[in-house]
């Protein structure tokens, strides 16, 4: 085996899990803020390309934000069954997601929407496509789904659109529940075994295929990322942070740009920088560690304010509207941590017990 220098190598997830604080909070929030940036450039065109990072890494800053998002969530809610148990496992991830989507949807449906329709009131709040919204967000994740007579002239209708990945989300919850009940989380070998199954089936297909659906991508590439930060948990023991060698990963996968190695390295680097950055000890302050969890409300309504602003100001550009879209976030992510999130949180500490990790109770991305 190659030893790496004393400087890379780093001290191993068990002993980083030891101290006292971490920064999976603020990492979390820097994340949701990315996806607002990515959006600004999309928002008003229509077009994904608009934003620098697509035509230089293949993704955009949102996509690398979402992938940081899994490999976190990976990481946490593994340890979460490992250390609750199914019951409460299951009633914990509940009572993380589904208040604030339920809030963010009913908001967003009767709240927004009613004021941005182009229809009367009355005839907009009985269209069956505004209560078919709700019913398919809030049971498929449906982020494509529009509202009757509202963002009409955007280039996206839709008024949630980041809510799908919360489909993957809760998939790789109930793979995360599936292995508990099958014993695999005693087996740490056998879940970074899937992530590397994952990663041959998705190298694979990019040895064969010269152009790669973008569905079957993502089928692949969350999974796998959830997989890996799963893993790093499980085999704690032996896995090493080490933010320079993070680094040097990712500027391995930008020399593999272009091969068949690319996306599966960069989804490898990007998911062991992102547990490496929630434990790195120069950012574990509690400057850096918010007591409110914005990351949430910021990713889901990040969106729908964009949306309205840009159909408000039609003329102008996603950049220029994008400190007050951060803004209006930022304050309306605040109203749902304090009005729904956090007393869901309360009714899971009453219901499960004392926390046993602070700040470290993963939402979806």
């Amino acid at each position: 085996m190659i030893a790496l220098p004393a400087f890379l190598r780093g001290e191993t997830v068990a002993d980083a899990m030891a101290r006292p604080r971490n920064a999976f909070t603020g990492l979390r929030l820097v994340l949701a803020v990315m996806v607002v940036v990515s959006h600004a450039f999309s928002v008003a065109t229509g077009g994904l390309l608009d934003e620098p990072l697509t035509r230089a890494t293949g993704f955009t800053l949102g996509e690398h934000a979402v992938n940081g998002f899994f490999a976190v969530s990976g990481f946490l809610v593994t340890m979460s069954l490992d250390r609750r148990g199914a019951r409460d496992y299951v009633v914990a991830r509940t009572l993380r997601i589904l208040p604030g989507l339920a809030a963010a949807t009913l908001l967003v449906t009767f709240g927004l929407g009613t004021a941005m329709t182009a229809l009367p009131a009355g005839t907009y709040v009985s269209e069956p496509g505004t209560w078919r919204f709700v019913l398919n967000t809030l049971t498929t994740f449906k982020s494509n789904a529009s509202l009757p007579g509202v963002f009409a002239q955007n280039p996206y209708p839709s008024p949630l659109g980041t809510v799908w990945t919360l489909k993957y989300e809760v998939l790789c919850y109930l793979g995360v529940l599936a292995a508990g009940f099958l014993g695999l989380l005693r087996r740490p070998r056998a879940v970074a075994g899937l992530a590397l199954v994952l990663a041959l089936a998705l190298l694979a297909l990019d040895a064969t295929r010269a152009d790669l659906p973008k569905g079957l991508e993502t089928a692949l590439r969350l999974p796998l990322i959830f997989a890996i930060g799963a893993a790093f948990y499980l085999n704690r023991s032996q896995v090493r942070l080490s933010l320079p060698l993070a680094a040097g990963l990712i500027a391995l996968c930008a020399l593999l740009h272009g091969t068949p190695l690319y996306r599966t390295g960069l989804f490898a680097a990007e998911a062991y920088g992102g547990v490496a950055l929630g434990f790195a000890p120069a950012l574990a302050r509690p400057l850096l560690d918010p007591k409110a969890d914005l990351s949430y409300g910021v990713y889901l309504y990040g969106w729908p304010i964009q949306q309205s602003l840009h159909a408000l100001y039609p003329g102008t550009s996603g950049a220029a509207l994008l400190a007050p879209s951060l803004v209006l976030a930022l304050m309306v992510a605040a109203l749902s941590w304090y009005a729904v999130e956090r007393p869901a949180l309360r009714l899971k500490a009453r219901t499960l017990g004392r926390r046993t990790l602070r700040t470290i109770e993963p939402a979806g991305p």
